[in-house]
């Protein structure tokens, strides 16, 4: 059948040249099309089921391959990014934002070892950085020009399904919310309360890939990879310490998330307002909103940090009864546990300035980071949704 429609097809191509040569590029166009469309279908066997279906398309007219040169244009016309990804199906946000978080953390892993370096309460002298890019120097000159990569397979392999859940389920409840809460418009509230939500779905998946990757970024890390990390931990602290940090994660990342998601869309509104495909606005949005909300947050990412690492010369200052704070030693420390723990032993290690230990490096860290994922997303949700509709226009122009 397929070969019948080629041939049918030279024939048409055939009869229009002899007659009229605007018609022969038409149709030469739509034959280079219809050659196109039968590679992306071969192409996307690869991919699958993960292929976005869009939903609600309008019913499309059958091309006629015999039109004049100056209508081809306008049938050959693509509708705008703005009406595509109205349609795109959950499978299309779940592999666009699974790519937007292994390129996130994998393109910034490097700056991202140096923000929990720098968050440590009692570094060992070695291990004391005067900014990021001293840090970096020193961690490749002194340990290696790969150490800074150390635990980087745990996260690449925690960012996809984490980063999945986390888009997939922030389109659909934003779409959901705003449709109950402000019909028809950008609702600030709805975009705040899907970011909160989905954040409970993206830490449940990567908190104990945080905890691996936190450990073996620490200077001197006893680990020889993440199994024997994983293995470990697992021994020596049980299963339960993939999550101890976790309630701290979902105190820093809803307010966080929260922020980011409604400064983004908010910056969208304003340098983007027709929510076309523009990478330029999706970058900018991304690092603005991302440098705003890790500034505010970063005290709580410092608890995180040591909850996860459970840093042994900051255990061994607390039994010591080290620090600027009154508290004296409560004898010895094997493990910090909580939120309420974790800000006692900041406080009385670091004092206030200790709550912003690592500031720097995380501003730097997320600004770049939210842009690479934003833009990454958007580009993948855009090129995924409008193949997908240059598919069926294709099919129902061969049938």
């Amino acid at each position: 059948m397929e070969a019948d429609g080629f041939v049918r097809r030279r024939r048409m191509t055939a009869e229009t040249t002899s007659n009229d040569p605007g018609v022969a590029g038409a149709s030469a166009g739509a034959e280079v099309r219809w050659l196109g469309g039968r590679f992306w279908g071969v192409s996307e066997s690869i991919v699958g089921s993960l292929t976005p279906r869009i939903g609600g398309e309008t019913q499309l007219q059958t091309v006629d391959f015999t039109r004049s040169a100056q209508e081809a244009p306008i049938e050959d016309s693509e509708p705008d990014y703005e009406g595509l990804p109205q349609g795109a199906s959950t499978s299309t946000h779940m592999l666009a934002g699974a790519v937007a978080g292994i390129m996130e953390h994998c393109l910034m892993f490097p700056i991202d070892c140096v923000k929990t370096r720098m968050q440590s309460l009692q570094p060992a002298p070695a291990a004391r950085y005067r900014n990021v890019m001293d840090a970096l120097r020193r961690i490749v000159t002194t340990e290696g020009v790969w150490r800074p990569m150390r635990g980087l397979n745990a996260t690449a392999v925690g960012a996809g399904p984490a980063h999945a859940l986390y888009f997939a389920c922030y389109e659909k409840l934003k779409k959901t919310l705003s449709d109950v809460i402000h019909p028809g418009a950008n609702s600030h509230l709805a975009n705040g309360t899907a970011g909160c939500v989905a954040t409970l779905l993206h830490d449940a998946v990567m908190n104990p890939a945080e905890v691996v990757k936190q450990r073996m970024q620490m200077y001197n890390s006893p680990y020889r990879g993440v199994l024997d990390c994983v293995r470990a931990v697992w021994q020596k602290e049980g299963p339960a310490a993939f999550y101890r940090s976790y309630t701290t994660q979902l105190t820093m990342n809803v307010p966080f998330q929260a922020l980011h998601f409604m400064t983004y869309e908010y910056l969208q509104e304003l340098l983007n307002p027709h929510r076309q495909y523009n990478p330029s606005s999706h970058m900018l949005s991304g690092a603005l909103a991302g440098a705003i909300a890790a500034a505010a947050t970063t005290p709580l990412d410092v608890c995180k940090t040591l909850l996860n690492t459970q840093e042994s010369l900051a255990l061994g200052s607390l039994s010591s009864g080290q620090g600027p704070g009154k508290g004296q030693g409560q004898g010895a420390h094997r493990q910090i546990t909580g939120l309420a723990h974790a800000f006692r032993t900041v406080y009385r290690l670091g004092g206030l300035q200790g709550f912003f230990k690592g500031a720097q490096a995380r501003v730097i860290y997320q600004m770049p980071s939210t842009a690479i994922s934003w833009s990454v997303y958007e580009f993948f949700k855009y090129g995924l949704t409008k193949h997908q509709h240059s598919k069926r226009r294709t099919q129902h122009m061969e049938a």
